[in-house]
């Protein structure tokens, strides 16, 4: 069964670090690209940053450029995402997925993690 668990989130102030990490099991980790998606109350889901499989490229949406950097683990069948910086805005619910091989849609959504950014 594929499973990918986050978790790492909390309340944190405006300004401040956290780190998320997924836990990823039931397939070959380094076989994917794996991505962060976030959604917050009353907003649609959207991409926060995505790691490749193959040479570790990056992908970061503009609201988070700058402040959080992806990576991932495969010994450890880990991805992280270090968001420093926290705005109010970064305030959501959290999640990891895995790439569907082949296309452009990520999938396997586990439950997440909640991120709040307070001023």
């Amino acid at each position: 069964e594929v499973q990918l668990q986050a978790f790492g989130g909390g309340l944190v102030q405006a300004g401040g670090s956290l780190r998320l990490s997924c836990a990823a099991s039931g397939f070959t980790f380094d076989d994917y690209a794996i991505g962060w998606f976030r959604q917050a109350p009353g907003k649609e889901r959207e991409g926060v940053s995505c790691i490749s499989s193959s040479d570790g490229s990056t992908y970061y949406a503009d609201s988070v450029k700058g402040r959080f950097t992806i990576s991932r683990d495969n010994a450890k069948n880990t991805l992280y995402l270090q968001m420093n910086r926290l705005k109010n805005d970064d305030t959501a619910h959290y999640y990891c997925a895995r790439q569907v091989s082949g296309t452009d849609i990520f999938g396997d959504w586990g439950q997440g993690t909640q991120v709040t950014v307070s001023s």
